[in-house]
């Protein structure tokens, strides 16, 4: 038996949670694959099988077990099932389905050559049609069958057999069927026309509720807002940038951008780009206190927050400064793919000098982005709304976004940040003096 333990995610966890097991006990498991997730204070982990074998479990779901505790065993001597007697059993477990009235006395005539149709019908000695008799035989099937009995469709069980899964299985994956779907199903299925009355009734409202246990990340979150606003002296500042020039950058190369990288070129690795520059003009806004010091980072490893099923996580871009708009990219669509699956990892969250939350792609025009604590600063991007705008003395109609910069105001200055926002919208307003450090082409061509 192979003992199969909880790996250790971090220096500072000692316990975690069994998020879910993705196998059932007693089932049949390959090495390397991934029999459970595991969630801790700052993300979900997927737990891998150590070894070949019928799996036996021993914590069960939602329940607390510290690093190093075994969570399941593995008998290797256990032989693999094969793979006709998994299709066997989920033909077993699959009903049949059944064929609408007349199409088996169809294949019988194709069968025995008769080219006289075949009727399941039953008629009188004049000919015609007993349609009474024919009603009568309809409602005893339907009599005869178990109220249990699942239909599936030739296209679910060709999936159910792909999955290897069984009626059962899918069964258990639905959701529990609640009071108002037994009455919707009763209603619809009651005889007669329905009661005209009932539409101009008075509506049935739900009074019922649904419990779930909080995560442990969710918990662990809750607490460093918590402590965010209670341990730092945060504020807000704002400001507006005209997205024209990204905007057409975009549609200019965009295909010839996605033919070189294999990758959209999105808004994000400009605001990347921008923040970096502008740090390096303002090292406050990527400093950080620790204790009695202040420390100043060299480089700018920017935390990019990702909406993920378990919550908001914020993975990092290792020294960004150094990185090309292609490159930045690659990383924020690496991390938003790993974040859908929860398989951000701690080490790719570990860090980080400076924060971009982009609300934006929800339809959020304005907000105050909180900290992450120890960084300093977090920018928050919005949504592009085309607004009327003032361009040497005439209005113009321009895509603009509102930007916002939350920072802690114990080490940063008013000055400082309003600067540094300016900075970021200078550069994304003109693109191009990103390749000159943040300064104007045209004076450095001058020298003044």
């Amino acid at each position: 038996m192979i003992e199969v333990k909880i790996p250790s995610p971090g220096e500072s966890i000692t316990e975690v949670e069994i998020a879910s097991w993705l196998v059932s006990d007693g089932d049949y498991v390959k090495k390397d694959q991934e029999i459970a997730e595991i969630e801790s204070d700052k993300a979900t982990l997927p737990l891998v099988a150590e070894a070949s074998g019928k799996i036996e479990i021993l914590t069960a779901e939602g329940e607390t077990i510290k690093v190093g505790e075994k969570a399941c065993r593995i008998d290797e001597t256990a032989e693999a099932p094969e793979k006709s007697e998994q299709k066997e059993k989920t033909e077993e477990d699959t009903p049949p389905v059944e064929e609408p009235p007349g199409e088996a006395d169809q294949k019988e005539k194709t069968s025995t050559g008769t080219s006289e149709p075949v009727s399941s019908v039953p008629k009188d000695e004049t000919g015609k049609k007993e349609p009474e008799k024919e009603q009568t035989r309809a409602s005893e099937t339907e009599k005869k069958e178990s109220p249990g009995k699942v239909k599936a469709t030739p296209v679910a069980r060709k999936m159910m057999e792909e999955y290897n899964l069984s009626l059962n299985d899918v069964l258990k994956g639905l959701r529990r069927i609640t009071k108002q779907d037994v009455e919707l199903a009763g209603e619809a299925l009651q005889p007669g026309e329905p009661d005209k009355d009932k539409t101009s009734g008075p509506r049935q409202f739900s009074r019922e509720t649904d419990r779930k246990r909080m995560t442990r990340l969710r918990k662990k979150l809750s607490e460093r807002l918590v402590s965010v606003k209670n341990e730092t002296a945060m504020l807000t500042t704002f400001n507006e940038a005209d997205m024209s020039q990204v905007i057409n950058l975009r549609k200019k190369y965009q295909k010839q951008f996605q033919e070189k990288y294999g990758i959209k070129l999105g808004f994000m690795s400009f605001f990347t780009k921008a923040v970096t520059k502008a740090l390096q003009a303002y090292p406050n806004v990527n400093a950080m206190i620790n204790g009695d010091e202040i420390v100043y980072p060299r480089y700018a490893d920017i935390g990019i927050a990702v909406q993920t099923p378990k919550g908001l996580m914020v993975p990092v871009i290792r020294n960004a400064e150094s990185l090309s708009l292609a490159e930045i990219e690659q990383k924020v669509k690496e991390f938003a793919d790993k974040g859908q699956n929860n398989r951000i990892s701690i080490e790719e969250m570990d860090g980080g000098t400076f924060s971009i939350t982009n609300g934006g792609v929800f339809g959020s025009l304005l907000s105050t982005p909180i900290l992450n604590p120890p960084q300093s600063a977090i920018l928050g991007m919005h949504t592009i709304q085309e607004r009327p705008v003032a361009i040497e003395g005439q209005v113009q109609i321009r895509p603009m976004m509102y930007l916002a910069l939350s920072y802690d105001h114990r080490l940063i200055d008013g000055k400082e940040s309003v600067s540094f926002l300016v900075k970021v919208k200078e550069l994304i307003e003109n693109p191009q003096a990103m390749l000159f450090e943040g300064e104007d082409p045209d004076r450095l061509l001058l020298g003044i």
